[in-house]
This record gives C-alpha cells, sequence and structure tokens, in this order.
C-alpha cells in the first residue's frame, strides 16, 4: 500500500515544524503566569549555615522567594529513586539518601538548588537571585569514583559508607574463575567511559497550574512521556493524589535522549508554587543552568579481561566495572549501568561463561541517569574493545577473531550464558556483509596511499547488539472522527523521532485509508488514562502493535455497526481498503459513513458507545534485540593529533521495518552523538567540584566536519518477540559508533606503538598519546 509499512514516507510532521507551527514549551504562556528563577549551589560540597532572602524580597516585580526551609514546612516530599539494585550477596543493601528540591541544610554539587524566586518576569526572578545571601561552610568534595570509593575519601552521605550506594553482581564468578585458570592467553584493558552532557536542542523546562475549585494540577513540561511524569508525582511526590487530578500535556520535543524521561526538582517547585500563589508558575532554563541541573551521562571505569584457549576461542569474559552516580539517586540512575544492560557483556558472541560486577558510588558531581543507550553502549564498547585486543593479541586480526567467536545463525534462539535469549539473527552474514561494503580487503592500499599524505589511516569495526523494546505497555486509542479523518492517540511521546509519520503508516495500512487522513496525538494525560513514555527505543515495538490492534478493534466494532446498515449478520461482513462489504457482494459502505451512522444513531454498538473507535494495549513478554556492524575508517595527522572520519559503513538488522527515511534518520544521528563523544566531548571538574566544562565554549559538541557521510543499509530478520517483527532502532547508531572510532584509532596509531586510548580522543590527547610513544621508543 502507498505510504504504508516499509514505503519511505517524508515525515508528516515536518511541514508543520518547518515552517514555524511546531508548539514547544516556550511557546506556551498561561495568563497571568509567574516566572522562576533557582539559586544554584557554587560549591560542590558546603554545609549551609543560614539564607538570608530578605534583600532579594524587596527587589522590583518579586512576588516570593522559597527555600529548603520552606519546603520542609510545607512536607514536600523528596525526589524519589526507582531503581532498586539488588545487592551482590555478602555486600551492604543499597541506601536511598534524602534529596530535597530546595536543600535546606548542606549542598552536595554544583548546581544543587539552595532557593527559588518567583517574579513577574524572568529578568526580574534572575536580577533577585543575586540579592540572596547564602552563608556557606565549604567541604571537602570528591569528584572522581574511583577516589571517592577509598577509605578516608570525603564523606558525602553517613549512611553510604565510602561513599558505596551498591555492589550489583550478575554471572559465574566460580566458572570464569576456573576458566581463567585454564586459559592459554588472557587479555585485559582498562576502559573509561567518559562522562557526557546531554544538551538536547531544546533545554528541559516546567509551568505550573493550580485550579483550586477543582482541587487540580496541570504541568506543562518538556519530557519523554507525560504519563511517567504523572504517576510517579502522584505516587511519590503529591501522595495519594488521584492521577485524574494531575493533568500532564508534554507538547512538541526538541530531543531528550534519556535525559527528559525523569521528574526533576523543578517540576514540583512549579506546581507546589503555583498552588502557593494561586497563579501559574513559570521555569524555562538557560543553557547554563541546563549544564549543572540536567541529568549526566555515562561516567563509567572499568576493568574487563577475556580468558582464550589456544584456537582463539574465547573461554570466559570478567568485568568490574565503577559507576559514578553523581552526588544523589537520579530517577533511574543505579538501573542504568547495571541491570539496563544485564545480558550484553557477551555481546554477540558464544562466551561459556561470564561475570559482571558493577559498584555505584557517590560523589560531588550532577547526578548520572539514562543517555542514548542507557547501559548498552558501554557493555557494547566493553567486549567490543576487548575483541580488537584479543585479535591483536592472538594475531586472528580484528574480523577473524569475531568471526570464530560468533553466534551462528542456526544456534537460534540461542540463551547466552546470563540468561538472555536472543529470538533470531544472522550475526556471522551482518559481518561479511559490512566487510565487503567497506571494501575491508583494499584497506592496506589506502593506508599506503595515505602513509604517502603524511598521514595514519586506520580502519576499525564494533559489532553491537542491544536489548530493547521491552517492558512496560504501550496503550493506543483510535477515533473515527467526523471530519473523515482518524485520530491515533499514542501513550509515548516522539521527541523528534517522527512518531506522527510512523504510527500514521501502520494505522493507514491497517484501516485501507490515506496516509494524509490519519492524525497522531500524544502526550497529554487527558487524552487517555493510561500511558508510558518513549525511551529504550521502544515506541514503535511496543506502541506499534498498540495502534495495529487498535485498529483491529475499530474494525471489529464497525462491522457490528455495518451488519445494521447492511442488514446481515456481523459474521457475513469483511473489510478491506476502508469499506466493509458483504461477503460474495457489491454492497459495501465505507468506514467514515459507518461512524457516522453510530454517532447519529442509526447503527448500534453492542458496547452502547456513540462513536466508532478502538483501543489496544500491546504488552511485550520480551524484548527485541537489534544489531549490526559498524566500521569506521580515519585518518590522523601526526603533526596535530586530529581526527577526520574518511568512510563510515554500517549494516543493521531492525527486524522488519516501518520507514527507511526515519530509520536511517535515527541511525545517523545516533552515530554524531557516539563520534561526539568519541572524539570531542570531554565533561571536566576540577579538584574543587567545579564544572569546568560548563558551556559550549568549553565543552565542545560534534559538528559537522567530525561527521562523515554514511554508507548505510539495513537486513531484515523480523523478531520473533514482536507481532509486527521491528526491533527498536533509536539508540542503535550510539552503541556502535565509539568502539568503532576507538578501534580504528588505535589501528592508526598502532604503527607508532600506542596500545591505548581513552574517550575522547581530542587531538590534544592524541597528540600527546604519539609524543609519549616516541619518547618510548627513542628510550628502548
Amino acid at each position: 500500500m502507498q505510504f504504508g509499512m516499509g514505503q519511505a514516507v517524508v515525515r508528516k510532521e515536518d511541514l508543520r515544524l518547518l515552517t514555524g507551527g511546531g508548539r514547544y514549551l516556550d511557546d506556551i504562556n498561561l495568563p497571568e503566569q509567574a516566572h522562576a528563577a533557582i539559586l544554584r549551589s557554587p560549591h560542590a560540597h558546603a554545609r549551609i549555615r543560614s539564607v538570608d532572602t530578605a534583600a532579594a524580597r524587596k527587589n522590583p516585580g518579586v512576588i516570593a522567594v522559597f527555600t529548603g526551609a520552606d519546603v520542609e514546612t510545607d512536607g514536600v516530599a523528596p525526589m524519589p529513586c526507582l531503581a532498586h539494585v539488588p545487592n551482590k550477596p555478602g555486600t551492604p543493601e543499597q541506601v536511598f539518601p534524602r534529596r530535597m528540591v530546595l536543600v535546606a541544610d548542606r549542598v552536595r554539587f554544583v548546581g544543587d538548588a539552595v532557593a527559588m524566586v518567583v517574579a513577574e518576569s524572568a529578568a526580574a526572578a534572575r536580577d533577585a537571585l543575586a540579592e540572596i545571601t547564602v552563608d556557606y561552610e565549604p567541604l571537602p568534595a570528591v569528584i572522581d569514583a574511583v577516589a571517592a570509593a577509598q577509605p578516608g575519601a570525603p564523606q558525602i552521605w553517613p549512611e553510604a559508607k565510602d561513599n558505596l550506594d551498591f555492589i550489583w553482581a550478575d554471572g559465574d564468578a566460580k566458572a570464569v574463575d576456573a576458566a581463567f585458570k585454564k586459559a592459554k592467553r588472557t587479555v585485559a584493558l582498562d576502559l573509561v567511559n567518559n562522562r557526557v552532557v546531554v544538551n538536547s536542542m531544546e533545554p528541559r523546562g516546567a509551568i505550573g497550574q493550580y485550579d483550586a475549585a477543582a482541587d487540580s494540577y496541570t504541568l506543562h513540561t518538556s519530557s519523554q512521556g507525560s504519563h511517567l511524569i504523572r504517576d510517579v508525582l502522584c505516587g511519590h511526590i503529591f501522595k495519594g493524589l488521584d492521577p485524574a487530578r494531575m493533568r500532564v500535556v508534554t507538547p512538541d520535543v526538541g530531543g531528550g535522549f534519556g535525559m527528559k524521561v525523569f521528574v526533576y526538582a523543578e517540576m514540583v517547585l512549579v506546581l507546589w508554587a503555583a498552588k502557593k500563589l494561586g497563579r501559574p508558575v513559570r521555569w524555562i532554563p538557560d543553557r547554563s543552568d541546563a549544564f549543572i541541573s540536567d541529568s549526566h551521562g555515562r561516567d563509567n571505569v572499568t576493568r574487563a579481561e577475556f580468558a582464550l584457549d589456544g584456537g582463539g576461542r574465547i573461554l570466559a569474559v570478567r568485568v568490574q566495572t565503577t559507576a559514578n552516580l553523581g552526588a544523589y539517586l537520579s530517577q533511574f540512575g543505579p538501573y542504568i549501568p547495571t541491570m539496563a544492560a544485564k545480558g550484553m557483556q557477551t555481546g554477540v558472541y558464544d562466551i561459556p561463561a561470564a561475570y559482571n560486577e558493577v559498584k555505584g558510588v557517590f560523589t560531588n558531581t550532577v547526578p548520572v541517569d539514562a543517555y542514548r543507550g542507557a547501559g548498552r553502549p558501554e557493555a557494547a564498547y566493553i567486549v567490543e574493545r576487548l575483541m580488537d585486543a584479543a585479535g591483536r593479541a592472538t594475531g586472528l586480526g580484528p574480523v577473524e577473531i569475531r568471526r570464530r567467536n560468533m553466534i551462528p545463525a542456526k544456534a537460534m534462539p540461542y540463551t547466552n550464558t546470563l540468561g538472555t535469549t536472543f529470538d533470531g539473527g544472522d550475526f556471522p552474514r551482518l559481518l561479511s556483509e559490512a566487510v565487503k561494503d567497506a571494501d575491508w580487503d583494499g584497506f592496506e592500499a589506502r593506508r599506503r596511499e595515505a602513509k604517502g599524505r603524511g598521514r595514519l589511516r586506520g580502519i576499525g569495526l564494533a559489532y553491537y547488539i542491544e536489548t530493547c523494546g521491552g517492558g512496560p505497555s504501550t496503550p493506543a486509542m483510535i477515533r473515527v472522527e467526523p471530519d473523515r479523518t482518524v485520530t491515533v492517540i499514542v501513550g509515548n511521546q516522539s521527541n523528534g523521532q517522527g512518531h506522527e509519520t510512523a504510527y500514521a503508516q501502520i494505522v493507514s495500512e491497517q484501516l485501507g485509508i490515506a496516509f494524509d487522513a490519519v492524525r497522531v496525538r500524544q502526550g497529554d494525560t487527558a487524552l487517555m488514562a493510561k500511558g508510558s513514555f518513549t525511551g529504550g527505543s521502544r515506541a514503535l515495538p511496543t506502541g506499534g502493535p498498540s495502534a495495529r490492534y487498535a485498529a483491529d478493534d475499530a474494525i471489529a466494532k464497525g462491522k457490528e455497526a455495518a451488519s445494521h446498515l447492511l442488514e446481515t449478520n456481523v459474521a457475513d461482513i469483511e473489510y478491506g481498503a476502508g469499506s466493509f462489504r458483504v461477503v460474495g457482494t457489491d454492497r459495501t459502505i465505507d468506514l467514515f459513513d459507518v461512524a457516522a451512522a453510530v454517532r447519529d444513531g442509526r447503527a448500534r454498538l453492542a458496547s452502547g458507545a456513540a462513536e466508532l473507535a478502538g483501543s489496544a494495549e500491546f504488552k511485550p513478554e520480551a524484548s527485541t534485540y537489534p544489531n549490526g556492524c559498524h566500521i569506521c575508517e580515519l585518518e590522523v595527522d601526526p603533526e596535530t593529533g586530529t581526527t577526520e572520519i574518511v568512510r563510515y559503513t554500517v549494516v543493521d538488522d531492525f527486524g522488519r521495518v516501518v520507514n527507511p527515511l526515519l530509520l536511517a534518520g535515527q541511525v545517523h544521528g545516533g552515530i554524531g552523538q557516539g563520534v561526539g563523544q568519541a572524539l570531542v566531548e570531554r565533561t571536566v571538574y576540577n579538584d574543587d567540584g567545579q564544572l569546568l566544562t560548563a558551556s559550549f565554549m568549553d565543552y565542545a559538541m560534534p559538528r559537522a566536519d567530525n561527521l562523515p557521510s554514511y554508507a548505510f543499509r539495513w537486513i531484515e530478520i523480523p523478531c520473533k518477540t514482536n507481532p509486527l517483527g521491528i526491533k527498536g532502532s533509536g539508540e542503535a547508531g550510539a552503541i556502535g559508533a565509539p568502539p568503532a572510532v576507538m578501534n580504528a584509532l588505535l589501528d592508526a596509531l598502532g604503527p607508532l606503538g600506542v596500545t591505548h586510548l581513552d574517550m575522547p580522543a581530542t587531538p590534544a590527547a592524541v597528540w600527546q598519546a604519539i609524543q609519549a610513544a616516541g619518547t618510548r621508543k627513542a628510550a628502548e
């Protein structure tokens, strides 16, 4: 069908967004709204002796100033962490320190919220912040997670000895130890997965409103799921509040990348202040605010090891990670380095034994939570860097070492040693296709040509797999409208992925109606009572089947009505191409005419409903497992350390593809962020806990000249755990790119004696590695 599933349909939302028709949070202005600004701690760790707000209250335009004492007096609940991590046997239970929306006693990172000013304008609110006097007693701070876990480090929470929140373990330590004892060879790497600042194009924000007559709230916010925000607010902050009295509205969203999944303190503050002041309260941050108040991503230090036999077969993998949690537990923070990537530490390889241990550690830094991929990029980075190290150690090289260890297609479904079951896939095939597309065999000629130009050329590959598309259900509703359109209401949220197009393709194909006749709505808890969120590449794997089944439900109900209109039994009605027909005759009536008959009472539904609609809620029983091969080819200028990616090849398996254009956009964007982390994005704190890279003057974002043109294609191997056969795709590029880029860099620099690099491999870092290798050679 034209514009149905599998078609490269141009995004239907683009015309609206590109011509200024989008409606983002900053476009929302409520009558009589006031404006909020947040005073944030300049210290990474300090005791608050006193807060003097008298001068600020007298500033022009100021309506109110609130502090942590006001929050305590009103009994505002602390912010929740919803990730309870089972501790390794014999280790202390996980602790959950109290995190208030405004701090009254002790700040624990630069950016901790101390006070809020509400004023008639945003400028007046910001001006008044300078009039608040806080008497701080600075305390020692610790920034590095490994250092924070050492005895004698500054203690951030009294209940977390040595700043340890948990130790989590997965796998069979005894089996791994036995494998290492009998191994003919071992390889080990110490790896850093660098901290990144999310920097969505549109900053998050919140506008709170309270209706005293109805005793109800409305929150407008830039989020990744209104229903999750509502449920957390009602379940943990405004405890006991009927969710029907908390409406959360998310308009168009300019990027989320995991960071906008959560409830933040500012959401609570604007709702609380709106009730106290009797008028809407609006908080829209600037970029400086975002750098020190949005959750950060990654920040792991890992020791990873392979045990191998004499033929290059991997016998076991052992991974020990210290994960920086920041100063507080973010909503899902402990889940990300642990259970988010559970079962991924063996990658696509048939490894008999594995053990993964993670220590979650507090530091005086911004709290860490999900960032595109959320644990799966970290896992892929470990196993794919190890694979290259094993290829070098054995002399087999990066391709052959992977071929010898890959799970064959005939082994599917395959349950790995960590208990994760892959329902299908053909990893060796995708590897071979990518190697062919990248002209791997012709690389050495290109390396020699580059050397003649004074450049170092390298090639590197990474084969990723991720677990996604599982978790909670995503309800969908379909309503046939009087204007001969169909409205689809979905319980997740587009952050730029193209939901309006993808859902319209699924529903137009299922109903046999025009693509342009389908409208998609989302982001408002008033539209449907239950919903979920967008994250973990799960929008289409969970919401897609719900939308299709909702269309089927509408068709089934339409057959009831059509049977009355066509004066026959329901069993004699069939549906196709947008119309109901009496089987074996030419007697038909189209979908929209049937819906009109239901509305005006000419046709009846058994439910008694007065409109033709359908609903469904698909609950996945298992995850999906998208996978693929990234091959990066790059050149390094040894005089400056500058790296240029000159070729980039991807072959992916995303199951059944809904829209090739949307898919390519998702993969390209993910690669961009992965390349950014690998080459340029560097979050730097000084020893006092000051974020030195707190603006775009100091924090480098990937730019056009960092990013190559991509050779991208896919091979459809439909998954068996999803009725549409689709696997998630939103995070794939960010998972495969970092190890592919770093493996290519090490291949380029290997002839000079460079054996190790950590992300980000900035020009300065590459140049320093080259110089250090030269110094070592000269000393030999």
